[in-house]
């Protein structure tokens, strides 16, 4: 009879261990998933030859400048005084389009509002997710309790 204890005994410390280890292994499931949905928070490599590019001394070029120094969007009648231009209708019309084109492709412009215009780069900077300062530290896996028994896996 102790033989068969001895075994029963065996047997209920290897369904323990592997109850453990099923715990362990949701966890690092759960964590493997967890650095996958962060990675696709993360804007992919950009290849240079793909960026559109201003031509210098143009007025897309010295919006784009003047919203560096600025370092927020601005609405085109403040991009307009910037350049020293009058707030024609015409003027207008002819920047917004302009700068609409570009914001239509996802390239160097968006357009956070009406008639406001920023950069992209503003964009990544703003949706830039850094991770908690222990992320990825390993953590213990809880220690079962007779709560645990009728949960099944």
């Amino acid at each position: 009879m102790s033989s068969k204890r001895k075994l029963e005994g065996k047997i209920a410390e290897q369904q323990e261990k592997i109850r453990e280890l099923e715990i362990a292994l949701l966890q690092s499931k759960a964590y493997l998933s967890g650095l996958v949905d962060s990675l696709k928070l993360i804007p992919g490599d950009v290849v240079e030859s793909t960026v559109p590019t201003l031509r210098d001394g143009s007025d897309l070029a010295k919006v784009r400048d003047i919203l560096k120094v600025e370092r927020k969007p601005l609405h085109v009648d403040d991009l307009l005084n910037k350049l020293g231009k009058e707030l024609t209708k015409n003027n207008k019309g002819s920047l917004v389009g302009s700068l609409g084109a570009y914001v239509k492709r996802g390239a160097i412009f968006t357009r956070p509002g009406p008639n406001i215009f920023g950069l992209v780069e503003f964009e990544a900077s703003e949706n830039s997710v850094e991770p908690p300062g222990d992320f990825g530290a390993e953590t213990k896996p809880p220690t079962p309790n007779a709560a645990d028994d009728d949960v099944p896996f």
